[in-house]
């Protein structure tokens, strides 16, 4: 992650020679599970975003690993093909409506394929004479990045085979080897602990790189920016001045085809330990010496330390039933496909979390997420605590309206301040307004996939975005005793909410034992 500072007018464009954005260096990349939709959908548009934007290295190597028996060509038409339907169908993730072919030459002059089992020594023997090969072809140093596009269930064995091979050996390789690992990052503190102690028997943790896509959103980046970088701020972020923090990330779409997916994982597996709880951290972790990767890791984990373990009473749970989205009828969660008719599995989780630390003490954090929500909404809302009436005593005004500072991170980028202002007229009445900022009338922004600063960060050797094993037990030991109170008891009526409402009641009854309330979606 870099850190530039500009001249607070609007300024052009920074020139290649000060872009603090420099070009990675050379390297070969490896796709594990190269055919699948995570890298079609995701990882190579990523990339050829970055060879857009020249910040892809000269000498690059792309290789493919996958169980389909393919030709390095056929897997480059396909991507090719992939990547074409998506820039033609007019998605924001692009600039233009058709492809850069120079750009996508860069990215795929070095294309090998190796058809494998990525559970067997066999892949891994071709998979070195693939690198072999593009070392030869083009100089490229010994530097490898491993992505591992696959399910989770393949994360320990793919790790153990590299180790086998003695291709994460950086010693005998004389260049980098670092591993991505996408989420779901266990299932549990039992299955998170273990994982992280199989891969930490072949990798060092400076190799490892848990990723979360949510992390390379923009506004999410510019939280610790927004609150660090503007001194105004920071006397007012404590429990003196704050009286809650709401956090949502609500979503329109159900449970589409990932039906196997998510009957065994549900919301809180799904979104909490790692999305909602990265924007917990930007939001609530104390200042960091410096944005070293280890100094912010550090006090992310120091953060999920001070937090309440979650109980049974701290915790709602919910699942959709039939209803409606812009008019368009929607099905249960029950009767999607590949879905337990009788399903147990929540679409919803509301909670109410605790922080116990000298910044935080008293101060409730409300997090929700859902699907099949009214919008697709994710924002951080921040109420401050009511000023004293006694000023406006004998006046017309009767009530406050709250003061918030709301962090809006999707769709429509942007920080938005909340405060009471006088109306116009001889009496003194007070109304609430907005000083609203919006990311795209101030900035020109990229057209993105949301993996470009991941990928790239994982090329530079920046692992600030990501998680350390710490963090990952961490954020699992908060939330393990509502799984455990779950598994224990059945949730007597699901389906609770229909779909296109804002959750179960019992969501709203968590703020209103408090004597508050959610904010609208």
């Amino acid at each position: 992650m870099s850190v530039n500072l500009h001249r607070a007018d609007p300024a052009p464009a920074p020139s290649a020679s000060n872009d603090p954005h420099r070009t990675a260096p050379n390297c070969a990349m490896v796709v594990f599970g190269a055919g699948g939709d995570l890298t079609k959908r995701l990882v190579v548009p990523a990339l050829y975003n970055l060879s857009k934007a020249r910040q892809l290295p000269e000498l690059f190597a792309l290789i493919g690993v996958d169980l389909a028996d393919k030709t390095a060509d056929a897997w480059r038409d396909g991507l090719h093909q992939a990547l074409e339907d998506a820039v033609k169908s007019g998605g924001a993730e692009f600039e233009a409506k058709s492809i850069d072919e120079d750009a996508w030459q860069r990215l795929t002059r070095n294309v090998s394929y190796v058809q494998g089992d990525l559970t067997k020594a066999e892949a891994y023997r071709k998979l070195a004479q693939a690198l072999d090969a593009a070392w030869g072809k083009s100089a490229i140093a010994g530097n490898v990045l491993f992505y591992l596009a696959v399910a989770d269930r393949f994360f320990g064995p793919a790790v153990d085979q590299i180790g086998a091979a003695g291709l994460a050996d950086e010693a005998k390789a004389g260049g980098w080897r670092r591993v991505v690992i996408e989420k779901p990052f266990g299932h549990d503190l039992a299955s998170a602990k273990a994982l992280n102690e199989r891969v930490l028997k072949v990798l060092r943790e400076d190799q490892i790189y848990r990723i979360d896509h949510f992390l390379g959103k923009e506004t999410v980046l510019n939280i610790m920016a927004f609150r660090f970088g503007n001194g105004m701020f920071e006397p007012l972020w404590n429990r003196d001045r704050i009286d809650h923090v709401q956090i949502t990330v609500s979503e329109t779409v159900g449970v589409e085809r990932r039906g196997k997916f998510y009957e065994p994982t549900g919301a809180l597996r799904d979104m909490v330990p790692n999305h909602v709880f990265q924007l917990i951290a930007m939001t609530a972790m104390e200042p960091p010496t410096s944005f070293d990767a280890d100094d912010v890791r550090a006090k992310k984990a120091e953060l999920f330390g001070a937090m309440h373990r979650l109980t049974a009473d701290d915790v709602v749970r919910g699942q959709y039933a039939a209803g409606s989205i812009a008019g368009r009828d929607l099905v249960g969660y029950r009767d999607e496909p590949d879905v337990d008719p009788r399903s147990t599995t929540e679409t919803y989780v509301a909670m109410r979390l605790c922080i116990d630390n000298w910044r935080w003490a008293g101060v409730p954090f409300y997090l929700r997420t859902g699907k099949r929500m009214p919008k697709r909404w994710t924002e951080i809302a921040i109420r401050f605590k009511e000023a004293p009436y006694s000023l406006f005593r004998n006046t017309p005004v009767a009530t406050f309206g709250p003061n918030w500072l709301i962090i809006q991170v999707q769709p429509n980028e942007g920080i938005r301040l909340r405060f009471n202002a006088k109306r116009p007229g001889t009496a003194m009445d007070l109304d609430s307004v907005a000083l609203d900022f919006k990311y795209n009338d101030w900035f020109k922004q990229e057209p993105a996939i949301g993996y470009e600063t991941l990928i790239y960060d994982c090329l530079i050797g920046d692992a600030t975005l990501f998680q350390r094993a710490d963090q990952v037990e961490g954020a699992w030991q908060v939330v393990q005793p509502a799984l455990d109170a779950w598994a224990a008891e059945r949730p007597a009526d699901f389906p609770n909410y229909a779909a296109g409402s804002a959750g179960p009641a019992a969501a709203d009854q968590l703020l209103q034992r408090d004597g508050r309330r959610w904010r609208d979606i």
